[in-house]
């Protein structure tokens, strides 16, 4: 679970969050943010140390919000699936749209904050807290998985939930190549590395 923010923290994190959908991080104003949010400047300041450390804490936001997505997308098909096969065709949809042309946006906008966050310790600090999130919310899904055997058990989940978030930043690499890979071989590529890799071998009764 996500830490619990005071309302106005939110609030302007919220903001500036929705400011990023049309603006970079350097075209964004505090008279922008305090317009758009109705808060005032000492409110701000209070928050935050300066106009920085709130587009930091947005940019972290986002950064974790397209995962945090997809595991949603997951847990209702590790928890409610009834067979092996009906959980790794649950998960190839998912692959579908992690992996589809329409979601380079946030593809591309996640390697730029990797790229900010390099020289950024403040940033990077924000994103080993949600990475460290992240990644043990897809390992206990994995774990679920191992316990219905459904998943193999011969690879430490742990490493297994930072590849599968690994094969879709790495997509990055052809959403800035021209001409782009054919979508649907990277698809089934994807599901052949998920079925074969993670799959637990099927036990005949």
């Amino acid at each position: 679970m996500k830490r619990s923010q005071h309302p106005t923290r939110e609030r302007l994190i919220a903001v500036t969050v929705d400011m990023l959908d049309d603006c970079g991080p350097g075209d964004i104003s505090v008279d922008e943010v305090l317009g758009v949010s109705g808060i005032s400047k000492g409110s701000l300041y209070h928050h935050f140390t300066d106009l920085a450390d709130l587009v930091d804490e947005a940019l972290a936001y986002r950064f974790a919000h397209y995962v945090d997505l997809t595991v949603a997308s997951i847990v209702p098909i590790v928890t409610n699936s009834k067979t092996r096969d009906e959980m790794f065709a649950g998960i190839a949809r998912v692959t579908v749209a992690t992996q589809s042309p329409d979601s380079r946006p946030n593809r591309l906008e996640r390697v730029q904050t990797v790229g900010r966050a390099a020289r950024n310790p403040h940033l990077r600090q924000l994103l080993n807290f949600e990475q460290q999130r992240l990644n043990g919310a897809l390992a206990d899904l994995i774990h679920e998985g191992q316990n219905k055997s459904w998943i193999s058990s011969d690879f430490d989940a742990l490493a297994a939930a930072v590849l599968i978030q690994a094969y879709t930043l790495g997509r990055s690499l052809d959403d800035i190549t021209e001409p782009h890979l054919d979508p649907e071989k990277w698809i089934q590529l994807i599901n052949r590395l998920v079925e074969k890799t993670f799959g637990a071998e099927e036990t005949s009764n």
